[in-house]
């Protein structure tokens, strides 16, 4: 047979159901049963494969990464359309038929940084080997020279290891009459400990920031020349975590008190997490005995423009951790905001909360079909596009001044996109029972949870800032595969809480890990005193000549 190509012709099952319907008093009961089931099959094969379809684009994000998830990339759009409908390419061509001239933009991905962004680079300034100020000008004759503010900069980068060592060699003296030795004194200021406060934070900073494991520490700076054995590494930050638990505890509790907190949870390993450890903590909690998994908690208090990171890994979900975390709230303050999605392990636990729906999980069960309802996920998707550029706009506005803006601008749109999903059920135009059909019924099941910021100030339009911060625990996870004991993973829990702490406040965390190490009494005596939105102030009381190097 000669091949043809034929062209797709897209087929209503309900409409073809209804012609098998009307073949029956032409066919057997037989032929009808048969002919019943060949259209069954076809609704069937037809689900199956647009739900394959979806699941090896998801395995392919998860493997290879999503480039974007952008309205007009997921379109397939060059440009979202302006706002009269028609893209720069309706654009009017100049006289003579020639297209018109783009101005060029910025190139992106050059990759460079201004001397500004190297905060940490030593400051060497360079005067002028002849002129000074008030010199008269050689090329003139007439005027006088004045420095400038800003000075000529060259940055000069060299290689080192992430841990340099000092060999202090103290010349020695022997009597040749008694015996006796004398040696030169180590200089002031050195000390005696082999091991730096430095050296426990950058240690910190490399395994729980930026996910090395101890053993390629450990060969790296083998082969750099300043040995650290990996179970020297753990002892280290072992002993530090110790200094920081009193600042990790305080963290806990000021992150109960926030108004909003976004909470989420990945599985993690913990190899030492034996039955009896897990029955015990079931044990204790009241819940299920036979759960055999571990998990790693990411709660994000958000109070004001302070935002507080709180890891916790163990046998239970994120929900029965921000239950222990609430159980800290002061009972003079209303119920917080939960955002979190859909998961019932997000909301286990006996805790009241104001409790908000991921618009972004929602959107992306569009995204995940766009390819075989194309018109249908435009609409769903063009809107939450201008809901979320509403949502840009309102960045330096309050709460209160924010849910007036959304309840202007972007209720009207919500509004639309509630009747499009009703009437696309009410009119049969979507099967339920298909990848469209079951994300337009995910959306109008958790409805009210999805639109809470029209009602509520303050509340998030997504979970996304819960998703990146576990991205730090999705790292450690990938290279460093498990933790061993549940010790280890308190351990963990505290590095990882601090440093994405300090980073979500646009705090240095290595400066900030260092100056707590250097004064663990004070952190444990008062610890409000040391959190990343105090600690400058407190050294500079401490030690008001040196500043936060202190």
């Amino acid at each position: 047979m000669s091949k043809r190509a034929q062209a797709r012709r897209e087929i209503d099952i309900d409409a073809l159901k209804a012609i098998v319907e009307r073949t029956r008093g032409v066919l057997d009961a037989e032929e009808c049963e048969v002919l019943v089931g060949a259209v069954d099959t076809l609704a069937l094969l037809t689900r199956e494969l647009e739900s394959k379809r979806v699941s090896v684009d998801r395995l392919r994000r998860l493997v290879f990464g999503a480039k974007t998830e952008k309205t007009a990339a997921v379109l397939g759009d060059g440009k979202p359309a302006a706002p009269g409908g028609a893209g720069d390419d309706d654009a009017p061509a100049p006289q003579g038929g020639e297209p018109p001239v783009q101005p060029p933009g910025p190139r992106k991905g050059h990759g460079r940084n201004g001397a500004s962004d190297y905060f940490g680079a030593t400051r060497i300034p360079i005067p002028h080997p002849v002129l000074k100020r008030g010199d008269k000008c050689p090329h003139c004759a007439k005027g006088r020279f004045y420095p400038l503010d800003e000075p000529a900069t060259l940055v000069r980068i060299t290689g080192m290891a992430p841990l340099h060592a000092d060999l202090f060699e103290c010349g020695r003296l022997r009597c040749n009459a008694c015996g006796a030795v004398e040696t030169a004194p180590v200089p002031a200021g050195i000390g005696t400990k082999k091991y730096d406060e430095s050296a426990v934070a950058m240690i910190a900073e490399l395994k729980y920031g930026t996910g090395f494991p101890f053993n390629r520490i450990e060969k790296l700076q083998r082969q750099l020349g300043v040995p650290l054995p990996a179970s020297t590494q753990w002892e280290l930050v072992h002993e530090g975590a110790l200094a920081l638990l009193p600042a990790f505890r305080e963290l806990h509790r000021q992150a109960a008190q926030a108004p909003l907190i976004h909470d989420d949870d990945t599985t993690m390993r913990v190899l030492e997490l034996t039955d009896a450890l897990r029955a015990e903590e079931a044990a204790d909690k009241d819940t299920d005995g036979d759960r055999t998994g571990a998990f790693t908690t990411a709660l994000v208090a958000r109070d004001g423009e302070r935002h507080m990171a709180v890891f916790v890994t163990g046998p239970q979900h994120a929900g029965e951790n921000l239950e222990d975390l609430l159980e800290r709230r002061a009972s003079t303050l209303a119920p917080p905001i939960q955002m979190c999605d859909a998961l019932a392990s997000n909301t286990a636990g006996e805790f009241k909360t104001i409790l908000a729906g991921c618009l972004a999980h929602s959107r992306r069960k569009y995204v995940d079909v766009v390819e075989s309802f194309p018109a249908e996920c435009r609409t769903v998707l063009e809107i939450l596009r201008d809901v979320y550029a509403n949502d840009a706009d309102t960045r330096a506005m309050s709460p209160e001044e924010r849910l007036c803006f959304h309840r202007e601008r972007s209720a009207p749109l919500m509004e639309k996109l509630e009747a499009w999903m009703r009437d696309a059920f009410e009119h049969k135009l979507v099967e339920p029972n298909s990848g469209l059909g079951e994300a337009i019924g995910y959306m109008q099941k958790h409805w009210q949870r999805l639109t809470l910021f029209l009602r509520v100030p303050g509340a998030p339009l997504d979970n996304n800032l819960a998703e990146r911060t576990l991205k730090r625990v999705l790292l450690h996870r990938k290279n460093a595969l498990f933790y061993k004991t549940l010790n280890g993973a308190l351990v963990g829990d505290i590095y990882m809480s601090l440093i994405q702490t300090a980073e979500l406040n646009d705090v240095p965390a290595f400066d900030y890990l260092v100056a707590m190490l250097r004064h663990p009494a004070q952190v444990k005596s008062a610890p409000a005193d040391w959190m990343p939105w105090t600690w400058r102030a407190t050294l500079e009381r401490m030690h008001p000549s040196a500043g936060p190097a202190g």
